[in-house]
């Protein structure tokens, strides 16, 4: 069963990749009049609205309580601003989205906080309202036997994906867009937390379907529609002892015989079904195993500032460069494992270096794993340098392969973007890819693209901080970056494009407040 499901993931990665002569299967077209509502409700479940939260607060330590609660979800998940152009106002959020159609859902798992919930609740986040919606009450006894096992104050944060919301635009590749949007949520909730003086882990161990016991997705929707439960966060403390299991079988049962309120909002009026996606999706849903305790990795929290002003490049102007000093940083920040999930890192990054002061323009390579630096030189060009620049931080595995102008194949593999040749630099994520889903299954499968999301996260963030912007790219020849690598077969695959460099502002775009209640204080 194991072995079968891998091989599904492995035949819906091949179908699903871009080729010179053939895109992956898609709609063709988009039919506007039926995009889908990229706010989801519960009908008939009560909504309790967050404590407003003023934009220009300072960062600092706070209690779970309901104003901490509000800034986690405020500083991760909610709406950053609103753009207008002719009439016509979309939504942006803090936690970046593939084509901005966000199908990751948010849903918050408490005990009772004062001014907030009055009782132990299993709430769905609503982020056009900064408000959640309580889906089911948890009985006291049951509270108490979490909470028993988890630091005090502690709460669960889940994420779910609807996959029709990507695949209305980008067909079969879609169920790898909603992967990024998970990790890029992921990494959005840790930088939020660590904001706040606390810390999130991914509780690994559980299986899909305790995430669907947990979150409540097994009510009536259609199956175009259907959530994927994703997984969960522990949010706790900063320095509390790793809890390890505290979700047991019999407690997960519980929450089945929970009094469920809501109806899921339909989301379009037709669907065109993608049953590769549903294939993929059911190969990769994953058993019950034991909890690994978290590593102790790379984290830091940024200025709200920068958490709310992020935004992803739709142009750069092709002359900006970046000071060596700020491209190091950045690599820095993404080098080692991270402290929310309890993997050591099984993505690395090829980097095509174009306007970057001190550094020769080329193809370069960061090792974010040295156990497997022996097996990348093994597995790529045998003519590549492997060169350390000068300068280059003693703590970074960060190595010349080519020496060169590199913006026309930066450009070539990114379906022709000049967005990947304008910026100061792009790169490819390229993953240890079949020994890991061997080796643990087919569940991991989404789990290394959550991986690159959260690193796409963190290098939004670092490129606002260094005066750039960043965007993800999704559109790239899989196979084609694969052979400017020299890598053949499935030991390592390319699973995300990424780009930074100068910003080209749309000035016919207006940009309004994402709670205009709280601009006007």
């Amino acid at each position: 069963m194991k072995n079968s499901g891998v091989q599904s993931v492995l035949a819906y990665h091949d179908r699903s990749k871009h080729r010179l002569g053939r895109y992956a299967p898609g709609p063709g077209f988009m039919d506007w009049d039926n995009q889908p509502d990229p706010f989801l409700r519960y009908k008939g479940a009560r909504t309790q609205p967050f404590l407003k939260v003023p934009i220009d607060e300072p960062a600092a330590s706070l209690p779970l309580d309901a104003h901490g609660l509000s800034r986690l979800f405020f500083d991760s998940l909610a709406l950053s601003a609103w753009k207008s152009y002719q009439g016509k106002a979309w939504p942006l959020r803090v936690n970046p989205s593939s084509g901005n159609l966000h199908p990751t859902e948010g849903y918050l798992i408490s005990g009772p906080v004062p001014g907030l919930l009055e009782q132990a609740s299993v709430c769905h986040y609503s982020p056009l309202e900064h408000a959640l919606e309580i889906r089911a009450e948890i009985p006291v006894e049951l509270w108490q036997k979490i909470s028993s096992s988890t630091p005090d104050g502690s709460v669960f944060i889940g994420l779910s994906s609807i996959h029709w919301r990507e695949a209305w635009k980008y067909g079969e590749r879609a169920f790898r867009y909603c992967q990024h949007d998970v990790g890029h949520a992921i990494e959005a909730i840790g930088t939020s937390a660590r904001a706040l003086g606390w810390r999130a882990k991914l509780m690994d161990g559980l299986s899909t379907a305790d995430l669907v016991a947990l979150l409540g997705l097994s009510g009536p929707r259609t199956d175009e529609e259907n959530e994927e439960p994703e997984c969960l966060l522990l949010i706790t403390p900063d320095g509390a002892a790793d809890p390890g299991e505290v979700l047991s079988p019999e407690t997960v049962t519980a929450f089945q015989k929970l009094a469920w309120s809501g109806i899921p909002s339909p989301l379009s009026a037709a669907h065109e079904s993608w049953p590769a996606i549903d294939e993929a999706a059911l190969a990769s849903r994953k058993e019950r195993t034991p909890e690994l305790t978290t590593e102790s990795g790379v984290g830091e929290s940024h200025p709200r500032k920068i958490i709310h002003q992020r935004r992803s490049a739709v142009d750069f102007d092709g002359t900006t460069a970046m000071s060596q000093d700020s491209f190091y940083r950045i690599l820095s920040k993404v080098q080692g494992p991270s402290e929310v999930i309890p993997w050591k890192p099984e993505v690395h990054l090829a980097i095509f270096v174009h306007r970057v002061t001190g550094l020769d323009p080329g193809l370069y390579f960061l090792i974010r794993n040295p156990a497997q630096a022996s097996e990348l030189r093994e597995s790529m060009k045998p003519g590549f340098h492997w060169k350390k620049p000068e300068g280059c931080p003693s703590d970074l595995e960060f190595f010349q392969l080519v020496a060169g102008d590199a913006r026309q194949a930066a450009k070539a593999i990114s379906c022709g973007q000049d967005i990947a040749a304008d910026g100061c630099f792009s790169l490819g994520m390229i993953a240890h890819f079949e020994a890991p889903l061997r080796e643990r299954g087919a569940w991991f499968y989404r789990r290394l693209f959550w991986e690159c999301g959260m690193i796409g996260q963190t290098m939004y963030l670092e490129a606002e901080s260094a005066g750039v912007r960043a965007t993800g790219i999704g559109c790239f020849f899989d196979d084609e970056m694969h052979e400017i690598l020299g890598l053949t077969g499935l030991r390592y695959q390319s699973l995300y494009h990424f780009t930074v460099g100068g910003p080209v502002e749309d000035a016919r775009l207006t940009t309004l407040p994402g709670y205009p209640d709280l601009a006007r204080g």
